[in-house]
């Protein structure tokens, strides 16, 4: 790995708003440094497509805790055939309840708080991960390309996802959700972005069916909302909140019209009686890619005037965020964040709290960082989703006086 310290601090960030208390549901925050739901890989394998937390997650997120802070897990599997990946620790056996009170505990005695991101893949796997079972989705169009095992996806195409499975699956959304609070999490987000479950049917180039879970964006929202309700039904909406992607690309999504179809969902979620009202909605900002850089992926979405506020077509999360602020929902936004741009953000207006992602894997004391303008580890993209030995790129980076000690 290349040298960790940057040649540089920078302005110390600690009077910006950045770092102002945030009521966030059920939770009293301390500074508005969020750090992402991050797949890592490094849970135990306990059986075929069962992984459970073991001493590396706990020091991993352990580190990452802080006084008033708010982390949120890795995406984790409601149920066994909700995964898709190797490595990745769900919330659905026992064990792994035990494994997640580890983390919880060890967060808690930082004084942070941490939710669990609850999640359901869809078509983004293949049968060899599933015992041989087909995945599921919205509609039967597969991913293209490669899955990780080197299968073609479109050798296994998804298996449209009949209504009495999706009110199943619904109900394992909500029973995943208890089993969470009872691991010692202080809420839940349910995962409806990045071309997963969720995202699956609300995307119009995935979504084909023609029941009452799709054709128009009042269907294809339907099942979302239902898990909306299931979920605060079973822990209480000041502890649940939900990740969205309107402009995502990634697993093939490419929706028709997300600036309208994800203004009726937002409308809809603040719409929602108190007692289903989320805490939080927590979207991804456009220029996000897993692929494309920033100019390419906002040229994509039609955006030419990437310099003008005018723009009413322009891809923005603002028009979303005002929707939200009606019902009294917060609003936290990731992609691409940085010390330069997370407090202009924030000063518009544009966000209640900044979800950080790859700076927090490579600062685990990112919030001290950012608050004294201490300089910042780079981190390694090739460690990002497993390494050898499993702890590189994933609890060795050095907090600052250990890394300043050792320049």
């Amino acid at each position: 790995m290349p040298s960790r310290i940057s040649p540089d601090g920078f302005k110390p960030l600690e009077n910006t708003l950045l770092f102002q208390p945030l009521k966030l549901g059920s939770l009293n925050l301390e500074h508005r440094v969020l750090m992402a739901p991050l797949t890592r890989m490094r849970g135990t394998k306990v059986a075929d497509g069962v992984y459970v937390p073991g001493d590396l997650n706990v020091e991993y997120y352990s580190q990452r805790a802080s006084k008033g802070g708010f982390l949120l897990t890795e995406a984790c599997p409601i149920s066994r055939y909700a995964a898709g990946y190797p490595g990745v620790p769900g919330i659905f056996t026992a064990e792994q309840k035990a494994g997640w009170r580890r983390v919880t505990d060890a967060v808690h005695s930082k004084g942070g708080f941490i939710f669990c991101q609850l999640w359901h893949v869809g078509r983004a796997t293949v049968p060899s991960f599933l015992d041989g079972r087909d995945c599921v989705s919205a509609s039967n169009i597969p991913l293209k390309g490669k899955a990780l095992d080197g299968t073609e996806y479109a050798a296994t195409p998804p298996k449209a996802m009949t209504v009495e499975e999706i009110k199943e699956t619904v109900s394992e959304y909500a029973a995943a959700a208890k089993r969470a609070l009872e691991a010692g999490f202080d809420g839940v987000e349910i995962h409806g972005a990045n071309g997963y479950l969720l995202d699956q049917f609300l995307h119009d180039n995935v979504n084909i069916r023609d029941d009452i879970y799709g054709g128009s964006i009042e269907n294809r929202s339907r099942f979302v909302l239902e898990v909306i309700q299931a979920v605060t039904a079973a822990v209480g909406a000041d502890r649940t909140g939900i990740r969205l992607s309107p402009y995502n690309y990634f697993q093939d999504t490419r929706d028709s019209n997300p600036n309208e179809h994800w203004a009726y969902l937002c409308e809809k979620i603040a719409q929602l009686p108190s007692s289903s009202r989320l805490a939080y909605v927590h979207m991804v900002e456009p220029r996000f890619d897993e692929v494309l850089d920033e100019a390419a992926k906002l040229s994509s979405l039609g955006d030419t005037t990437v310099a003008s506020t005018e723009s009413k077509n322009k891809p923005s999360l603002v028009p979303f965020r005002q929707i939200l602020q009606k019902g009294g929902i917060k609003f936290l936004a990731a992609g691409s964040f940085n010390k330069d741009n997370a407090v202009p953000k924030l000063d518009s207006d544009g966000a209640d709290a900044i979800i950080f992602g790859r700076w927090f894997i490579a600062n685990p004391d990112l919030p001290v960082r950012l608050a004294e303008g201490l300089p910042l580890n780079p981190y390694d993209r090739d460690s990002f989703y497993g390494a050898s030995p499993p702890s590189k790129g994933y609890v060795d980076y050095p907090f600052y006086k250990a890394a300043a000690a050792a320049a």
